[in-house]
């Protein structure tokens, strides 16, 4: 099987992203949640280290509900009837998301406190 050209993976790459945004709720609302992250970024002038770490996790939380959303895809292909080993493997997966999630608030804690007191 050939490669598709790099701007056919790109394209691809891009149509997955905006699938998300149409179509996933948890993925508009982290969406929002890095805006007000860039907003609250250009608004007190963070340094580029502490900038990059607001980045940073806030991409990870948005990088691991696409995956969640790919687990339970396939899981939904696989097994369209409920089955409790596919209730768990969601749960995990979505587990991943809130533990990731958790963090970033603390490093955005850690982060704008100093920004802000």
């Amino acid at each position: 099987m050939r490669k598709p050209p790099f701007y056919k993976s790109f394209l691809n790459s891009l149509s997955g992203a905006l699938w998300m945004l149409k179509s996933e709720r948890n993925f508009q609302v982290e969406i929002i949640g890095l805006l007000v992250n860039v907003c609250l970024i250009v608004f007190l002038k963070l340094n580029a280290t502490d900038a990059a770490l607001i980045l940073i996790v806030s991409f990870a939380v948005l990088s691991l509900e696409v995956l969640n959303t790919a687990i339970e895809k396939i899981c939904d292909f696989i097994q369209p009837e409920f089955d409790e080993r596919i209730k768990i493997i969601k749960d995990i997966a979505a587990g991943a998301v809130l533990l990731m999630t958790f963090g970033a608030i603390c490093v955005a804690i850690l982060v704008y406190w100093n920004y802000l007191f």
